[in-house]
């Protein structure tokens, strides 16, 4: 056994049941599904070939050895790579909630769980932002001014407003909008820089920022070349 990885899949909502449906037959573990919205510019998506920004983000648990095959499938049965097709990348978990827990995620017994190791050499990060609603754009202003290609929205709603409040100035109990970023590990300072100091916790959007380090994608093949 090896390492446990969030998955997460993000595509047009038209096509989003394609996706599912193949992740419920070959045994993957879908635990949320939410919808999103596209903040590509009209030029990068008239040249990927998205004809909406409706976007369904599908989430999910992958061991090691399941995301290889995954990744094939997801090439060759659904044409990830083609315009339109969508991305999918994966995010080590460094720690589960007890074994009860795990259980309950991967609706299996025989997984155990290799010890924690700190990433090197990963080419690309994900940049999540969570910000106060209505103030996507002036994220993305932000991102896209670093080198950001663009980034796939939702909306949600935190907890802890106290706490929050007592120690940054933040309520996360308030209506938020999260933004994911995937970018290139050497972009993802100066984007993570530009949206701190243009829409941070001391702007009208009071954004909080961090970046997960992932380990393979699939889908930005076009986006890179």
């Amino acid at each position: 056994m090896g390492s446990l990885y969030w998955m997460t899949t993000i595509v047009d909502r038209k096509i989003a049941k394609k996706y599912i449906d193949l992740y419920n037959e070959t045994g993957r573990t879908v635990l949320f599904v939410t919808l999103g919205a596209g903040t590509a510019s009209s030029e990068v998506m008239d040249y990927l070939g998205l004809d909406s920004a409706e976007k369904a983000v599908i989430f999910s648990l992958q061991e090691e050895e399941s995301w290889f095959e995954t990744k094939k499938l997801l090439q060759k049965k659904l044409q990830i790579d083609a315009p339109g097709g969508g991305i999918a990348f994966v995010v080590p978990l460094s720690s589960i909630g007890g074994k009860k827990t795990l259980q309950f995620l991967l609706e299996k017994e025989d997984f155990k769980k290799e010890e924690e190791s700190t990433l090197k050499d990963t080419t690309h990060e994900l940049i999540v932002v969570i910000s106060d609603q209505g103030y996507v754009d002036l994220v993305m202003e932000a991102a896209r001014s670093a080198g950001a290609y663009g980034g796939t929205v939702i909306h949600a709603k935190g907890t802890g407003m106290e706490e929050a409040e007592k120690f940054m100035g933040v309520s996360l109990a308030a209506e938020k909008e999260m933004t994911f970023i995937v970018a290139k590990t050497e972009q993802k300072n100066d984007i993570m820089k530009a949206i701190m100091e243009n829409a941070g916790v001391d702007s009208k959007a009071k954004s909080i920022v961090f970046s997960l380090p992932v380990t393979d994608t699939a889908g930005l093949r076009l986006i890179e070349d």
